[in-house]
């Protein structure tokens, strides 16, 4: 009995001291000294920032990934130019040029719109400013180009040079020499034809 009354108070001993032993802390691991540090400067406090304002979605934006595009409203009036044939006057060309693919030779002629509209050949916005003109000489007509309108309430948008003047023309060799560009300024409107060099 001697030996269960030791062993019990060994194991006593030993369940007390471990547990006294598990409570301390470990001792602290060996480090470098620490380098001397200078205290970053205080920061200003941030403004105040505005609160974001949630909108509600319009009802045309609403829809995100809609198919088509939204119209959009129109920057320019409706042309205005004459949808009939008449005569555009008078101009003299110093060199060979062509004219629908076709030489033209040097000479004057008279310049006559026509009322059909160069759908086929036209680039421009507007068929009704995108028509065809012919070359006569003679009462007979010697050739044909497409010519682009500018109606007078839209010429200060597009106009760089020195106008002819009304009722006037003007042929002149533009920058590069490949073209001859007439112009005719009739009833405020612009006719405008670019011939390329032969």
């Amino acid at each position: 009995m001697k030996k269960f009354v030791i062993a019990g108070t060994l194991a006593g001993a030993m369940a007390v001291g471990g547990t006294a032993f598990a409570q301390t802390p470990p001792p602290a691991p060996k480090t470098a000294p620490a380098a001397k540090t200078t205290p970053a400067p205080k920061a200003e406090a941030p403004a105040a920032a505005k609160p974001r304002v949630k909108k509600a979605a319009t009802r045309e934006n609403a829809q995100a990934g809609h198919t088509a595009p939204k119209a959009q409203p129109n920057t320019t009036d409706n042309p205005n130019a004459t949808d009939v044939a008449m005569p555009l006057g008078t101009v003299t060309l110093r060199k060979g040029v062509k004219a629908d693919g076709k030489a033209l030779p040097a000479g004057t002629y008279q310049l006559r719109l026509t009322a059909e509209e160069a759908k086929p050949d036209a680039k421009g916005s507007s068929e009704v400013l995108e028509r065809w003109v012919e070359f006569v000489k003679g009462g007979k007509v010697v050739g044909r180009e497409v010519v682009s309108i500018v109606p007078a309430n839209e010429a200060k948008l597009v106009q760089k040079d020195t106008p002819p003047p009304s009722g006037g023309s003007k042929v002149e060799t533009l920058k590069g020499g490949d073209y001859v560009r007439v112009w005719i300024n009739k009833g405020g409107n612009y006719y405008l034809v670019h011939l390329p060099n032969a």
